[in-house]
Formats: C-alpha cells, sequence, structure tokens
C-alpha cells in the first residue's frame, strides 16, 4: 500500500478534541455579525443578544480572547484600519529596519527562523518525507499541525467537525510522504505558536517550507511584515522583483502550508479590502483583531 493510499484509509483523529464552548466559536459568530453590519455599527447588547450571552459576559469573552472590546475589534478590521496600515507602510524590505529589533511589531518576526527545501525535493511531491501530525486547539479554531525532523512544515485551520478535510487538503501538498499521526510530536509545536510569551529571538521556532522557487521567494516576503502592519499583493510583486506578477503572487499567498506564522493574513487588496483568505474571511479577521491585541 502506497503512502498516499495509506493516508485516505488511516483515520484522521485518533481521539476527539474537540472542545465544549470555546471561546473561539463564540468569538467566531459575533465576527461574522460585525463583519455583516459594521456599517451599522452595532451595539454590544445586539451582539450579546445574537450569541446568547449578556453583554457584560460577552465583553469580558471576547477581551480575554482578543486582548480588545467587541467595538476595539470592530475597528481594528475595517476597511479605514486598512487603508491606513498600506498608507503608513514602506518598502516591504525597508521595514524591518525601521522597525527595530525591540519593537512590539517585531515579535512575530523574531521567532521564527525558517529553511527552504530545495525545488527539486518540492518536485518529489515529498516522496522520502516523513510528516507527523496532530489536531490542536487554537484561538482560531481547531489547528492542524504538521512537522518534519527539519520543523514545522505546515499548519492549517478549521472548525469543528472539518478535521478530516482540512488533513486532506493539507498531505494533497505532499502526497508521496509518509503521514503519521503524532500528536506528542506536534503539540510543542502548539504550544509555542499560539502564545506571544514564548516568541523569543534567544529560542526561535523552526520552520521549513517546501516549495516551489517562486512561492518560497514570495513566503520568504511574508515573513518579512511585520505584526500590525499589511501589505498588497502588488507590493510584495515588486519587493520580489516581479512587478507585473500580482496575480503570480496571490495564487502563491494562497497556497502557502504555515497559515499564522507565515503571515498571509497580512496581505490584503490595493484597497486595503481583505480579500479572500484559504481557511475563511472570518478567520483572517480574527487574526488581524487578535494581532491587534496582543500590540496594544
Amino acid at each position: 500500500m502506497n503512502a498516499q493510499t495509506s493516508m485516505k484509509l488511516s483515520p484522521v483523529l485518533q481521539r476527539e478534541i474537540t472542545p465544549e464552548g470555546s471561546d473561539y466559536e463564540t468569538v467566531r459568530r459575533v465576527i461574522e455579525k460585525i463583519s455583516l453590519d459594521y456599517r451599522d455599527q452595532p451595539s454590544l447588547e445586539t451582539l450579546a443578544e445574537e450569541v446568547g450571552e449578556t453583554p457584560p459576559g460577552l465583553q469580558k469573552l471576547f477581551t480575554r480572547w482578543a486582548g480588545l472590546s467587541p467595538k476595539g475589534f470592530l475597528q481594528a478590521v475595517t476597511l479605514d484600519h486598512a487603508r491606513r496600515l498600506l498608507d503608513s507602510g514602506m518598502p516591504l524590505l525597508e521595514t524591518a529596519f525601521e522597525v527595530g529589533m525591540s519593537g512590539p511589531s517585531r515579535l512575530h518576526d523574531l521567532f521564527v527562523t525558517h529553511e527552504a527545501m530545495s525545488p527539486g525535493d518540492y518536485k518529489t511531491r515529498g516522496a522520502g518525507l516523513t510528516i507527523r501530525y496532530g489536531h490542536h486547539i487554537s484561538p482560531f479554531g481547531v489547528a492542524l499541525i504538521m512537522v518534519t525532523d527539519r520543523g514545522l512544515a505546515g499548519l492549517a485551520f478549521n472548525d469543528a467537525g472539518n478535521e478530516r478535510a482540512a488533513f486532506v487538503d493539507m498531505s494533497s501538498r505532499w502526497p508521496n510522504a509518509t503521514y503519521i499521526e503524532d500528536m506528542s510530536a506536534t503539540a510543542p509545536y502548539a504550544a509555542r505558536i499560539f502564545d506571544p510569551a514564548q516568541w523569543r529571538a534567544e529560542n526561535p521556532l523552526r520552520v521549513v517550507m517546501i516549495g516551489t522557487d517562486f512561492q518560497l521567494r514570495v513566503w520568504d516576503a511574508l515573513l518579512k511584515i511585520p505584526m500590525g502592519k499589511a501589505c498588497s499583493y502588488s507590493d510584495i510583486a515588486s519587493g520580489i522583483g516581479t512587478p507585473a506578477a500580482s496575480r503570480a503572487v496571490g495564487a502563491a499567498v494562497g497556497a502557502n502550508p504555515l497559515s499564522f506564522v507565515v503571515p498571509c493574513h497580512r496581505v490584503v487588496g490595493k484597497s486595503g479590502a481583505l480579500t479572500g483568505y484559504h481557511w475563511g474571511l472570518t478567520r483572517k479577521r480574527a487574526i488581524l483583531g487578535w494581532e491587534v491585541g496582543q500590540l496594544s
């Protein structure tokens, strides 16, 4: 039996990890409400009624999760805010020098050290590669984490109950790899990735990127976007020396296998519109708003 067939027949989850009443589920419903009705500036009372919470209870829950009130979160994910991020931006390759090594915007950048497999390795579609995986609770729903002996190789998100679909999506990128469910191997990554207190330069997270040469260049550029900043597809295209390749950049951004860690969520349209996100636009809003809360 080859690796691909084994992958399809083996269980995705050896144990149930879906939480009951998780904060994110409530937050997700609130984000969807304010995303649809943001022009009406829905009140805390309206949002609380929508999710079956009291206004004080929702305020407390949301602030615990995001570091922001629902109103502050709404302001953080508006089109106007994204435009301001773009307007205050600077050429992609200069941001690291401008922000400075001690600035809070560098929190996310400082804890990642990355390497890339060669395009030749990518062409084998994962042949000879062993990938261990596990599903873990995260601030943004269930996270599927994939690791190799060289470091983190994949991070995807899904809502509870869609674990298998997320696994099939990610494993199809490297169909010739051998997949082993091993939450003991992935749990340390889950603990570090979503805990800002562990984002330290002296103990960086090891990441390995598996893609084409063009994808690797785009993903490397994404790592240069500081937390609290935004970048457009055309900015990235120009930054990697292919100014006419915005559409190809968009495809590479969408194919990023390392969500959150390689921050494709910080890429927006030239107008400031959030545009799409492989793991759902609501989740993209959630991550951006959560980051604002961390910086606050």
